[in-house]
């Protein structure tokens, strides 16, 4: 394998500053929820880089941009790449991370002359974060074939307002089919999102999957009625219901123990008023696992219980799925070379999952895949106070560049 050239570790830090203007919220942090007006300003920005490289752009019906540097033979790529949208109190680095060092990537090997033997291919996918349109990693999950673009199109958000719809309005719903551009490979450089790395005093992760992903939203119907007036018993108390699911979430995972984790991350109650019974009750779970078997265990348990719950209240309950991934697990030999390389490159290392969910996740039906971790300073992510240091980005920018090389020229 060639030697990797520097990377311009400055100019990746410049860009990484330059999107973050894009959007910016107090705290440091980003808004540009998917295919509003930020998001629509910062894939500009991006794609204008992408341009500037001399890159062959793509965009296809669900939004996805690719951008390719050409290889000395030609075929499928070698694909880096994950996502510019953020949720409405997101960092500067999440997702924004590996679309930018895998243009620097690039960059630096227009700098050293070095044209690959495969193309490479830097991509960003539409709604990874699932914050205004569900579900989450859309665009990848399309491109992947694992959700038809007529129904990721038709998909709304709180307001109404569709994909397909907003994809027209800022100018990115794109001709060609998704999931044309199949890649060889797919590597993603993402930033922790939680405390393993930084806890461990480890500067880089070699990550060897994506647990499972369960989204429910629950709709409580109650019976609105006076708070000082309606007895106890004689109550149908949607309020009631929701907080029960709420707290039951947390008995679950302390249960079921492992890897389990569960979050109430919306309720919202009608008429919302302090002296009225609630007549309706909206909540969401958000079930995690490694493990399926166990996943499914956590769903069947909590679905018992909403059951159960309701009837006792005499209340009614609709349920709507949000998402639904299974923990994916990546190949053995991608994970050693994240490994190996780290090594190569004096950083210490350890193997760990994902938390997160992840375009990789989806990359990997159709191709061996490998994610990149650097530490994220406690933990913190989808917060304004988001951070990974300067060096740990350009540790985890030096080893994307060094795994790109080595599959392109494979």
């Amino acid at each position: 394998m060639k030697n990797s050239p520097p990377l311009d570790h400055a100019h990746l830090h410049a860009r990484i500053a330059a999107l973050a203007e894009i959007g910016a919220v107090e705290g440091g942090g980003c808004a540009r929820l998917a295919l509003t007006d930020e998001d629509k300003a910062g894939r500009d920005l991006v794609v204008s880089w992408m341009r500037a490289q001399g890159l062959a752009i793509h965009v296809d019906a669900i939004g996805n941009v690719f951008a390719i540097r050409a290889g000395r033979e030609s075929g499928a790529p070698v694909m880096t790449g994950s996502h510019v949208d953020t949720v409405r109190t997101g960092g500067r680095f999440d997702g924004n991370l590996g679309v930018l060092a895998g243009l620097e990537a690039c960059r630096a090997l227009d700098a050293a002359g070095i044209v690959t033997r495969h193309p490479l291919c830097v991509a960003f996918f539409t709604n990874e974060e699932g914050a205004r349109f569900q579900p989450d990693m859309m665009g990848s999950l399309v491109h992947a074939g694992g959700l038809s673009l007529e129904e990721a199109l038709a998909a709304t958000d709180g307001a109404g307002i569709a994909v397909g719809d907003e994809l027209d309005r800022i100018g990115y719903r794109g001709t060609m089919a998704p999931g044309t551009i199949r890649p060889r490979a797919f590597v993603e450089l993402h930033i922790e999102q939680g405390p393993v790395l930084e806890d461990s005093a480890v500067t880089i992760g070699a990550v060897t999957g994506v647990q499972g992903i369960s989204w429910h939203e629950f709709t409580i119907g109650g019976v609105s009625a006076h708070a000082g007036t309606t007895p106890m018993r004689l109550r149908h108390d949607a309020g009631y219901v929701a907080a029960e699911i709420a707290t039951f979430t947390r008995r679950l995972t302390r249960e079921i123990g492992g890897t389990q984790v569960g979050t109430v991350g919306v309720v919202e109650l009608r008429p919302n008023l302090i002296n009225v019974i609630a007549n309706q009750a909206r909540l969401t779970v958000d079930l995690r696992n490694t493990d399926e078997t166990n996943l499914r265990e956590a769903e069947a348990r909590l679905f018992a219980f909403v059951d159960a719950t309701v009837a006792a209240e005499g209340c009614t309950v609709a349920v709507r799925k949000l998402a639904r991934f299974e923990p994916v697990d990546f190949p053995p030999d991608m994970i050693a070379r994240v490994e190996r390389l780290a090594i190569a490159r004096g950083r210490s290392v350890m193997r760990l999952p994902s938390g997160a969910g992840h375009d990789a996740q989806m990359l990997a039906r159709l191709c061996p895949t490998a994610m990149i971790f650097v530490p994220s300073v406690k933990g913190l992510s989808h917060n304004v106070a988001e951070f990974t240091t300067p060096a740990d980005i350009e540790a985890g920018a030096d080893i994307l560049l060094d795994l790109l090389l080595e599959l392109a020229e494979a």
